[in-house]
């Protein structure tokens, strides 16, 4: 039997590993198998302890903490379903390419496979969704084991944060008794520092680069979703070489705080240009440039499919190729960074006047849209409500279906700072509250959830955070009565069965939830008592206003929009 001390110093190599590592933050769900850990992390200054009662959702708070800091954050929970419950999140995190540390807190080796309660196969229990499952040794009084622990969790973490960054897992053995002898002082450690490397790009690639810009006569970058930490100034000088237009999707981190020099070259109505048949016909490029991961718009997936550039190049940090339409040319494995600014291109006066139409093209769609908002009351229109009256200095969470869609349709290009999140890893609806949660409280800013129906009751048990820590969130819920997305989708031209199967009613309104959570509520139905719900100074922690829409007029008003942008579209080639 491991005596009192012996569990003690084994709990606190590992809690003074992880802080000698760089982490900083902490999600902890109670249970009794991870006693002795959510002792050693309690009874520490060093870290930011969050707490949730339902792993689920404290899984995706911590995934929004990592998405916010673009730094580890560790999870602690006990043994059995506790950890199966971590997974739609770990699942995010890995396509997200987010840095969670996962402690699993486990039965000793002779409980496993014998009937015991909590015990469940829990070693490896992500699989192929983590960049590596460690099953740590029982704590013991071998003289290896301190060591070896030591070393193996600033591993962990440097398998996290090396790029692309990622979840791991590190299954933690404990026999009873579990209660810990508590220290204020960290043990000293015996390894130092772990120093990752850089990924840059080959000097092969840098020339082939510049060649192909310098070369291409009609071109253009898409900004897809980009990590936290992207250097985007370098981002920003590159446009200012090149003078491309630039696609910039909402989450890429470049639709907000642009430079002026830069906003001509930023193209936002991307997705409602491309379904115009005439630009595509017209605008055939022969270079494109993709940062990131790809965009969510369809039209430009199957402008990009038809098309089949030249020269199609992506940029990432990863060997893997993400490349889901299978048109990539060419894969350049780099972070960006200074290195992109060091190219010197010159552009040719035929990409001079490519990158024109694609301005023109976006004020026109720009401008229908700025109508629209005025216009209309709508879903989209609400939304275009709550970018405007968003604060500087703000962010916005959106959720995945329509939320997403919306944003990449309505918020227009802004030097303002305000900075977009959703997660599009795998694009569930779940954990949408607590991502929101964790991003608001590792940033400290005003923040914003704009989320769906469906998605806000399937993360409900989300609110439960409010309750452990200081919150600020603002929820808006587009209440339309079930899965809207679905109206877009061939789904909905059947009647039989849709809304039984996809557009699923629920008839319920959150009032009541908002009570129950003490945060306070408002009911709107026109854009006027929307906008009076915003520029309302919010008195308590959480706000939740719900929107009522309706899923009908909302297809109807969407399709005349992009009809009305079309139709303008078509005069640029009749000059």
């Amino acid at each position: 039997m491991v005596n009192k001390q012996q569990l003690s110093d084994y709990v606190y190599n590992i809690v003074a590993s992880l802080y000698a590592a760089g982490v900083k933050k902490v999600v902890v769900s109670p249970g009794s198998r991870s006693t002795p850990l959510a002792y050693g992390f309690a009874s520490t200054k060093e870290f930011d302890m969050y707490r949730q009662v339902d792993e689920r959702s404290a899984a995706f708070l911590a995934l929004g903490l990592a998405k916010e800091s673009a730094e580890p954050v560790v999870l602690v929970c006990t043994s059995g379903t506790a950890a199966a419950n971590y997974f739609p999140a770990i699942v995010e995190a890995y396509y997200a390419r987010l840095p969670l540390i996962v402690l699993t807190a486990d039965r000793p080796h002779e409980l496993r496979e014998v009937g015991a309660p909590q015990a469940i196969a829990q070693a490896s229990l992500y699989g192929h969704h983590v960049k590596w499952a460690l099953d740590l040794p029982i704590p013991d009084d071998a003289q290896v084991t301190l060591p070896f622990v030591e070393r193996h969790i600033a591993r962990a973490v440097a398998v996290a944060t090396q790029a692309p960054f990622g979840p791991v897992q590190v299954n933690v053995p404990f026999r009873e008794p579990l209660l810990i002898e508590f220290t204020k002082q960290l043990p000293a450690r015996t390894f130092t520092q772990h120093f990752g490397a850089e990924v840059r790009p080959a000097k092969a690639a840098c020339v082939f680069l510049k060649e192909t810009v310098q070369a291409t006569k009609q071109g253009f970058i898409i900004a897809g979703e980009m990590a936290q930490n992207t250097h985007t100034q370098a981002m920003w000088d590159f446009v200012r070489q090149a003078k491309w237009p630039v696609l910039v999707e909402s989450l890429s981190h470049m639709r907000t705080n642009i430079p002026d020099d830069c906003l001509p070259y930023v193209v936002e109505q991307y997705d409602a240009i491309l379904k115009n048949d005439a630009f595509k016909a017209h605008m055939r490029p022969q270079t494109v440039i993709r940062f990131g991961a790809q965009p969510v718009s369809k039209p430009l997936m199957q402008f990009l499919t038809a098309v089949k550039p030249a020269n199609y190049i992506v940029i990432d940090e990863d060997p893997k190729f993400r490349d889901s339409l299978h048109v990539a040319t060419h894969h350049i494995e780099a972070a960006i960074g200074q290195w992109i600014t060091t190219l010197d291109v010159q552009v040719t006066a035929e990409q001079q006047h490519y990158t024109i139409l694609w301005q023109r093209a976006n004020t026109i769609a720009a401008r229908h849209r700025t109508a629209y908002i005025a216009e209309q009351s709508d879903e989209g229109a609400m939304a275009g409500v709550l970018f405007k009256h968003l604060p500087e200095h703000s962010d916005l969470v959106a959720g995945s279906s329509m939320p997403i869609r919306d944003v990449d349709t309505f918020f227009e290009k802004t030097t303002r700072d305000i900075r977009i999140f959703c997660n599009r890893g795998t694009n569930g609806i779940d954990g949408v509250v607590s991502t929101a949660f964790g991003l608001q409280y590792a940033s400290k800013r005003d923040t914003y959830l704009l989320i769906g129906d469906l998605s806000f009751l399937h993360d409900s048990n989300g609110l439960i955070a409010s309750r452990y820590q200081p919150s600020d969130l603002t929820i808006v819920v587009m209440n339309n009565d079930g899965g809207g997305i679905f109206s877009y989708l061939a789904q909905s031209t059947v009647e039989e069965h849709y809304e039984q199967l996809f557009g699923t009613p629920t008839a319920l309104g959150f009032e009541h939830l908002a009570a129950m959570y003490d945060a306070e509520y408002a009911n709107v139905t026109t854009k006027e008592a929307f906008e009076t719900a915003l520029q309302t100074p919010k008195n308590k922690a959480i706000r939740i206003i719900e929107v009522m829409t309706d899923r009908a007029e909302n297809v109807a008003t969407h399709r005349a929009l992009w009809q009305a942008i079309n139709e303008e579209l078509d005069t640029l080639w009749q000059a």
